[in-house]
């Protein structure tokens, strides 16, 4: 088979930017490595294990639909949001079985009907 000049183009061209994926590929990898040296007669330390070490789970009750209830746990903060017409007071709700970064912003007003007890803290 005769390969044409544009298709022996297409080609290099090809080969060209799989090369500098590669190279981009190999310097992100490079980042992270780190050079380590061993002599005869080194001796890693091995992992002990340590039962203070081992993380408690807490078990959620699933229901037959698989699915389980979030209970606020904790408010974190409060504002004002100022819409076009009202302001609306919002708090910042921390959830059981999530974690600080997945708190959401909820309207005060429907977390006071629906989890009264939460606010005679705050």
């Amino acid at each position: 088979m005769i390969l044409g000049p544009q298709m022996i183009e297409d080609t290099v061209k090809q080969v060209r930017e799989i090369q500098a994926a590669q190279d981009r590929q190999k310097s992100y990898a490079d980042l992270k490595r780190k050079k380590e040296e061993f002599e005869v007669g080194d001796k890693l330390r091995r992992y002990i294990p340590d039962k203070s070490h081992v993380l408690q789970t807490e078990t959620i009750q699933l229901y037959q639909s698989l699915t389980y209830e979030e209970r606020p746990v904790k408010i974190l903060d409060s504002k004002v949001r100022s819409t076009r017409n009202k302001e609306v007071k919002i708090v910042k709700m921390l959830w059981s079985n999530q974690e600080y970064e997945e708190a959401t912003w909820e309207a005060e007003d429907e977390m006071k009907k629906k989890f009264p007890e939460l606010f005679k803290v705050w």
